[in-house]
């Protein structure tokens, strides 16, 4: 289990890639683009995120183009995780291959604005301040292990060398 607090970001459902990485900055490197994630939804986002919290949101989480700057912004910000009833197939496996945790959750809902949560990877579970523990789906093995090492190009560096993957 992650012992860590993570504080929660709540959005609601259908949280597009456009929303995330808007198309006006997408000309501009991560950095900036980073600065426009979620301004039309929850302009307070960007000033107020930390490293290590976490984005509680509705449905269909990450919908829309396949552009993986949506997720890349999340992992600049210092986002540790995205908690969702259900996510977009390339939203999921783009988030993943960046070192970005997502939790299918079908509870998601029941995680407050603000609210302090654990997250147990091995089980997987998203633990409320009350100690409810909801259940998440599981995720295989070898996402997890992405994870962990911050994303695929990470993983790979490790696996045969930084020389094999950057040519």
């Amino acid at each position: 289990m992650n012992a860590a607090l993570h504080r929660v970001w709540k959005l609601g459902a259908d949280i597009d890639t456009d929303v995330l990485a808007p198309g006006h900055a997408m000309k501009h490197g991560i950095d900036v683009l980073a600065r426009h994630c979620l301004e039309s939804v929850r302009p307070d986002f960007v000033g107020g995120a930390g490293k290590g919290d976490v984005i509680v949101a509705g449905p269909n989480f990450g919908i829309g183009s396949s552009r993986e700057q949506a997720a890349a912004v999340l992992v600049r910000l210092g986002v540790v995780a995205v908690i969702a009833p259900s996510f977009s197939g390339l939203y999921f496996r783009n988030a993943f291959n960046l070192g970005l945790l997502l939790l299918t959750c079908p509870q998601a809902g029941e995680v407050a604005e603000g609210e302090a949560v654990a997250l147990d990877w091995q089980a997987p579970a998203v633990i409320t301040a009350d100690g409810t523990r909801l259940a998440c789906d599981p995720i295989p093995p070898f996402l997890m292990d992405m994870v962990r090492a911050g994303g695929l190009m990470n993983q790979l560096r490790t696996r045969f060398g930084k020389e094999a993957i950057n040519g």
